[in-house]
């Protein structure tokens, strides 16, 4: 699977072929939220796919003030896609955004940054190609019902493979009894795993946008899947996050269920995470891969890992960027916020994957998750990677003991670093400490950055009681 066009002309030519009525041209908010704008095919001609788009930037949230809201949506041509879903024949094209006011790519729009990124490193000698492999969990449920008013709050989410299930008298059928348990969902075969034909029908129309897929499975949580998909470039890594997420929900929407890939929507279970692989190459040189060293790793990998776990705070606020993402950072639920690395080792927060050869030998960081923006997920980790390179940073490690086991008190008397516990923490880290971002993230960005993590992030969570606080401290 790959490109479908390559250029404008050959873009014409396939939407006559496909006989394409609609354009929809998308791109990403600093939530990593996708926003279209659909044009019909007639509107759409060589210039204005060459030149851009106008729309209102002042309606993206953190965006634009009214008072210079016009900017340009820039088709990158070559990630046009027929959209699985429509009833007429559409073509989506994910854009970049450009300011009009300075006339360069728009120093919000998280793609652009995703391409200064790579350029950034291009710039330093160091790499011409980065290599990033996601990994999305997420969870299909057949119900969830959410409350949040001023006197009650609270959800209810099901799935038929919950374990509270077990006893439930069913309208239209019986009760099969087929149920994994809590943690017991990893790998199991039918009927326990009753995802089988909805995971086989996402992977084929995974395939149908251009992705490459690997394979597809029960995760260890009730209700909770992940399907692998082949590597990419930095950025198109990023778009096929966008394009995996979009199928996800939309093939479980049309099943009449619904997907998410929320960190923590169980409590007592496993969550969500996205596991990234990441290398760095040069003139189609494996830069992480030297022969005879602890797991093949080159001492710029090792340099790299030891950015990205200095900078591990701030970082991620990007990589974890809700109050969510900190209930599955915690231990006894496969969660890697201990900041080591490890060969084979999943507890560890980066581990190094088993068998990998000269081409294959890589970084697989565990703690970010789905809730990010793929863009600024990937080139967060990578400036702080790059960071660590150029400070030879040395992480803790290698620890290849189960780092589960470990008690906080044990986690401190080895100094491992851990990640941080809160989105709170994570955001003021961030403050504090992002002048290695720079120069790919501007000053702007950061600030209205943090603002928008405590603004609609941490102090509404922060204000609002809870179900468990009313337990806890009703009656004292």
């Amino acid at each position: 699977m790959g490109k479908f066009v390559n250029n404008v002309e050959e873009f014409f030519a396939f939407c006559e072929e496909n006989d394409v009525g609609f354009v929809d041209l998308r791109f990403t908010d600093l939530k990593g939220t996708w926003h279209h704008v659909t044009y019909r095919a007639s509107a759409v001609n060589k210039d204005n796919l060459t030149n851009g788009f106008p729309f209102d930037g002042s309606s993206i949230e953190k965006w634009q003030p009214i008072n210079r809201s016009d900017m340009l949506l820039k088709a990158d041509v070559p990630t046009a896609f027929l959209d699985p879903f429509t009833s007429d024949p559409t073509i989506i094209v994910i854009c970049d955004v450009y300011n009009i006011y300075k006339n360069e790519l728009y120093e919000k729009c998280p793609r652009s940054i995703a391409k200064k990124t790579l350029a950034h490193a291009e710039s330093l000698g160091i790499a011409d190609a980065a290599y990033f492999g996601p990994e999305n969990e997420f969870f299909v449920f057949d119900d969830v019902r959410i409350k949040d008013s001023m006197n009650e709050s609270g959800y209810r989410i099901d799935t038929e493979e919950g374990d509270w299930n077990s006893n439930t008298n069913y309208k239209d059928g019986y009760n099969t009894g087929h149920r994994g348990g809590v943690k017991g969902g990893y790998f199991p075969v039918s009927p326990i795993d009753t995802q089988v034909d909805l995971r086989a029908e996402m992977m084929q129309v995974l395939e149908q946008v251009g992705l490459e897929v690997v394979l597809g499975h029960h995760e260890v949580a009730q209700g909770q899947g992940e399907i692998g998909i082949v590597f990419s470039d930095i950025i198109t890594a990023a778009d096929n996050v966008q394009k995996l997420k979009y199928v996800v929900k939309m093939v479980a929407h049309l099943n009449g269920k619904t997907a998410t890939f929320m960190p923590k929507p169980l409590y007592g279970d496993n969550g969500n995470g996205m596991h990234v692989h990441q290398s760095l190459w040069k003139d189609g040189k494996n830069l992480f891969y030297k022969q005879g060293n602890y797991a093949n790793l080159s001492e710029m990998a090792l340099h790299y890992t030891g950015g990205v776990f200095a900078h591990a705070k701030a970082v991620a606020a990007l990589t974890n960027p809700s109050t969510n993402s900190y209930k599955r950072l915690i231990p006894g639920f496969e969660a890697p916020s201990i900041l080591t690395y490890s060969m084979q080792n999943r507890s560890a927060s980066c581990r190094i994957p088993y068998g990998a050869g000269e081409k294959a030998t890589r970084i697989e960081m565990r703690f970010p998750d789905s809730t990010s923006c793929p863009y600024l997920a990937f080139s967060a980790m990578m400036m702080a990677g790059l960071d660590g390179i150029k400070n030879k940073t040395v992480p803790v490690g290698p620890m290849d003991e189960d780092l589960f086991e470990l008690s906080l008190d044990e986690i401190r008397e080895k100094g491992i670093p851990q990640m941080p516990h809160t989105l709170r923490e994570a955001t003021e880290a961030l403050i504090a400490d992002h002048d290695f971002l720079k120069p790919v993230f501007t000053d702007l960005f950061i600030t209205d950055y943090q603002h928008y993590m405590f603004e609609r992030q941490v102090w509404p969570d922060e204000s609002r009681p809870t179900a468990y606080e009313f337990k806890t401290t009703y009656s004292c």
